[in-house]
C-alpha cells in the first residue's frame, strides 16, 4: 500500500469516526456571521486591548490548512481562499463532541467556527473557539507542499486543487472578473447594447478559422460551434441597432499554445457610422480605462518588459512593418512593389527562410512575413493597420488601393490583442470575396470562409458605414496579470487526454 493510499484510508476512517459521534458528516447548510476575509479586513489590525475591550463574537467557516498542538493548546489555521485566520482550540472551552471532532480533522477539511476574537501571547490574531462544526472531509491529501503547487500540469487539470493551495491563482481569476466588468461598464457608458448571438451556427463565419462540427439529431443537420459572432452582430446593425457588443466564447479547431486555446473569450462590438480610425481611438481609451479600473494605473509589467498603456498608441502599417523587418534581415532595401508582386514576395519569403504555400497570393505571403518577423517584437501597444485584401474577406477596401483594406490589429507584449476593420457593406463585393474564399477552400484550405447567402441578403437591405472589432479577453487578462500562458487565465483549459 502506498503512502497516498494509507492517507486516504486514514481519512476515510476519521470520517467514519465522526459519523459515529452522531455528527452530520455532510450538513446541508451553515450560517456564518463573517467571512474570514471580512474578519481580517475589519479587525486584523486591532490590538490585544481593543479586542479584549470589544469582545467581538463571530461565526465563520473555511478550509483547514494547518493543525498544531502544544500541550493543552491546540490550533487550526483556516482559510476562505482569500485570507487565513488562526483558531484556538481548548478542550475545556468546547462541547465534548466538538473536541472529539477536532481530534479527527485532517488537512483540507472544511469546518465552521464560533468564538471570540483575541490575540495570543505571540500577538497572533485568533478566534478562541467555543464551537467547532464539521462541514466536509477532504478525503484526498493535499500536495505535500500544501502552501504552493508548482506542477503546471496538475494546476490546469485540477484547477480546484490549484485554487486551494495557490492564492495567486485565485487573484488572477478575480482580476479576470474585474476586467470583464470594467469592459462592460466602459461599453454601456458609451451607449452600447449588450446582446447574445448563436453559439451553434449553420455556417461557420466571421473569421478565417477551422470550426468544430456537431449534429442536431431532430433537425438532422450539421451545425458549427461559432468561430466568431461577427456576421450575426452585423445583421443587428442592419436591423437598426447602431451600437452592439457581446462578450462570449468562440471555438476554433486549431492548435494549442501559450496564446491559443480551442475555446476562448472575445468581446466583439460594432458601431454604425464609425471607421477603423475611430475604433483605434476608442480601443486605446478602453485599454487604458480598464487598466486604471483594475490596477489603478496605466503602467504594467509583462515578463521582462515594462509596458505603458497610456494613449496614444504607436501606429504602423503592415506592409511598412514587413518591409522594414525584411530589409534589416536581408541587409538591403525592400521596395513596396516587391510585396505586391506574387513572384517577387514569394522569392523574398524564401530568402527569409519561410516556406511558401503554392495557393497563397502576395497579400497572404506578405502577412506571413510580418507575422514571422515582427509580431514578437511589438511589445509596447502598437496598431498595425492596412492589411492585404486577400487575408481580410470582410473588410472595406481603402479608397485608393483595392489590394488593401481598412483593418488594424493591436499588439501588446508581442501578441495580438484586438482585430478591427471598417466593415465591408457592399453586397456585390462581399459576394465576390466569399467566392474567392471558396476557390481557396477548393484548393484544400479548410480555414477559408464559406459562402453565407443570408448574410449577403442582409447586406442587400443596407448596412450603414460601420466599424467592428474583436478584443481577446484572455490575452488582455494575461497582460494585466503578468501571466505567461493563456492557460493561466482560463479556469478549465483544454488539455490533452491522459492515458
Amino acid at each position: 500500500m502506498t503512502s497516498q493510499e494509507e492517507q486516504v484510508g486514514q481519512r476515510r476512517a476519521n470520517l467514519d469516526e465522526i459519523a459515529k459521534l452522531g455528527v452530520e458528516i455532510y450538513p446541508r447548510t451553515f450560517e456564518r456571521r463573517h467571512t474570514i476575509n471580512e474578519l481580517v479586513d475589519a479587525y486584523g489590525q486591532h490590538s490585544h486591548d481593543e479586542l479584549e475591550a470589544t469582545r467581538i463574537e463571530t461565526i465563520t467557516s473555511g478550509r483547514v490548512l494547518g493543525i498544531r498542538a502544544f500541550g493543552k493548546a491546540n490550533f487550526l489555521v483556516v482559510s476562505d481562499g482569500r485570507a487565513k485566520i488562526q483558531v484556538y482550540i481548548r478542550q475545556d472551552s468546547l462541547p465534548e463532541v466538538d473536541f472529539k471532532v477536532y481530534k479527527l480533522l485532517d488537512f483540507g477539511d472544511w469546518v465552521g467556527v464560533q468564538g471570540r476574537l483575541f490575540r495570543t501571547r505571540t500577538n497572533e490574531f485568533t478566534i478562541w473557539a467555543s464551537r467547532l462544526h464539521f462541514l466536509a472531509k477532504c478525503l484526498l491529501p493535499l500536495p505535500e507542499k500544501w502552501h504552493g503547487l508548482t506542477d503546471v500540469e496538475i494546476r490546469y487539470r485540477q484547477r480546484y486543487l490549484d485554487l486551494i493551495v495557490n492564492p495567486e491563482s485565485r487573484r488572477v481569476f478575480e482580476m479576470r472578473s474585474r476586467v470583464i466588468a470594467a469592459i462592460r461598464e466602459f461599453m454601456t457608458a458609451r451607449g452600447y447594447l449588450e446582446v447574445e448571438t448563436p453559439m451553434m451556427q449553420p455556417i461557420a463565419g466571421g473569421a478565417i478559422a477551422r470550426p468544430f462540427i456537431t449534429h442536431h439529431n431532430t433537425l438532422d443537420m450539421d451545425l458549427y460551434l461559432r468561430i466568431a459572432p461577427e456576421l450575426y452582430l452585423k445583421r443587428l446593425t442592419v436591423g437598426g441597432m447602431e451600437k452592439v457588443f457581446e462578450i462570449n466564447r468562440n471555438f476554433r479547431n486549431e492548435g494549442i499554445s501559450t496564446q491559443h486555446n480551442p475555446e476562448f473569450t472575445m468581446m466583439e462590438f460594432y458601431e454604425a457610422y464609425a471607421d477603423y480610425h475611430a475604433l483605434m481611438r476608442m480601443t486605446e481609451e478602453m485599454i487604458a480605462a480598464v487598466a486604471r479600473a483594475t490596477l489603478g494605473g496605466e503602467q504594467i509589467v509583462f515578463g521582462e518588459h515594462a509596458i505603458s498603456l497610456q494613449p496614444p498608441f504607436t501606429r504602423l502599417s503592415l506592409r511598412q512593418a514587413a518591409r522594414e523587418a525584411a530589409s534589416r534581415r536581408l541587409g538591403r532595401e525592400i521596395a513596396d512593389a516587391e510585396l505586391r508582386s506574387r513572384d517577387a514576395v514569394a522569392a523574398l519569403a524564401r530568402a527569409l527562410g519561410l516556406e511558401v504555400d503554392p495557393g497563397h497570393g502576395a497579400g497572404k505571403i506578405t502577412t506571413e512575413i510580418f507575422e514571422r518577423l515582427c509580431e514578437e517584437h511589438l511589445i509596447q501597444p502598437t496598431f498595425v493597420y492596412d492589411f492585404p485584401t486577400e487575408v481580410s474577406p470582410l473588410s472595406k477596401q481603402t479608397p485608393d488601393d483595392p489590394d488593401t483594406v481598412e483593418r488594424f490589429e493591436l499588439y501588446i507584449g508581442g501578441f495580438e490583442v484586438a482585430n478591427a476593420f471598417s466593415e465591408l457593406n457592399d453586397p456585390v463585393e462581399q459576394r465576390r470575396r466569399f467566392e474567392a474564399q471558396l476557390s481557396i477552400r477548393a484548393r484544400g484550405n479548410l480555414e477559408a470562409h464559406a459562402m453565407d447567402e443570408d448574410y449577403i441578403r442582409a447586406l442587400e437591405y443596407g448596412l450603414p458605414p460601420t466599424g467592428g472589432e474583436g478584443v481577446g479577453i484572455d490575452r488582455l487578462v494575461m497582460l494585466l496579470t503578468n501571466s505567461p500562458s493563456i492557460r493561466d487565465v482560463i479556469l478549465f483549459p483544454v488539455m490533452r487526454k491522459r492515458e
